[in-house]
């Protein structure tokens, strides 16, 4: 099972540090709580319905058996996501973004498949009959290849949906998305603008105790989608399969409409308010 939110888990994640006050965008009004010290405080309980909202979406897309892309470029995400992303069995993109990655998919695979035929090049020997210089370009161009398109080596179409950390980044990403109708899922800090997202989690997007919370959440509801899938599976017949697929298919239709949901969400209780204002105080 997912794990639950909880809102004092994320304050001590410093999930609720924002930016500047000066570096603030004002579409992100609704998700801040307060200003303090120069620095804007997000409120956590929109934070934790957002992340409620998302890992609903999320788990039907995997329990589909859709791909869901992570995307993260800047240093300190790079390395979590990757984990995370792995650990429920989704590509990501922790390099650059390749151009067209979305918008010339086609393009992207045949670049995958020159993987594939080096590999097979290694195993049948032909590799060993072309030159010293030409073996060394072919070397070359695989371990590029492996650094920026391995992750989606699996990634046999175009994944539907995406998850991005930090969207001021991941620009490119997301307007390749928004062509395509693509939903993106998105860590959205203050100084960005919601309204580029379809699943918006106010949160802190440059700390990694902030961005390891936000992720685990997400991948653990990941997660059990998968295993709803693998669950539901069991002992049915390959034509039951097949159709379930079909109404899969409606469903993260369904899940790609633009949707613009904001869950009531609970006041601040005075403690947390009062946890708020020490914590910031003694950062």
């Amino acid at each position: 099972m997912a794990n639950k939110i909880d809102v004092k888990e994320l304050l001590e994640a410093g999930v609720h540090f924002g930016h500047m006050t000066r570096k603030w965008d004002p579409n992100m009004a609704p998700y801040i709580y307060m200003e303090r010290n120069g620095i804007h405080i997000i409120n956590l309980y929109k934070t934790a319905a957002k992340i409620e909202e998302a890992n609903e979406a999320m788990k039907k897309i995997a329990a589909s058996g859709r791909k869901i892309l992570f995307v993260a470029t800047k240093k300190q995400a790079k390395d979590i996501v990757a984990e995370k992303a792995l650990a429920c069995n989704m590509p990501y993109i922790t390099e650059r973004w390749p151009g067209g990655m979305l918008t010339n998919f086609v393009t992207i695979r045949k670049a995958v498949k020159k993987m594939a035929t080096i590999d097979k090049m290694k195993k049948d020997g032909t590799f060993m009959t072309l030159s010293k210089k030409e073996r060394l370009q072919v070397d070359r161009l695989r371990a590029k290849l492996e650094k920026n398109l391995g992750s989606i080596s699996d990634m046999s179409r175009l994944p539907a949906a995406l998850f991005v950390v930090d969207i001021k980044a991941e620009h490119i990403a997301i307007k390749e998305a928004q062509k395509l109708n693509i939903p993106v899922f998105a860590m959205v800090d203050t100084n960005s603008d919601p309204r580029e997202v379809d699943y918006v989690i106010p949160a802190n997007d440059d700390a990694s105790k902030s961005i390891v919370k936000i992720l685990t959440l997400v991948t653990d509801a990941v997660k059990d989608g998968l295993a709803n899938r693998t669950s539901d599976n069991d002992g049915v017949s390959d034509a039951e399969v097949s159709a379930e697929a079909e109404v899969n298919e409606e469903v993260v239709a369904a899940i790609e409409a633009p949707q613009a949901v904001i869950a009531p969400e609970a006041e601040a209780t005075p403690e947390v308010e009062a946890e708020v204002t020490e914590t910031k105080t003694e950062e």
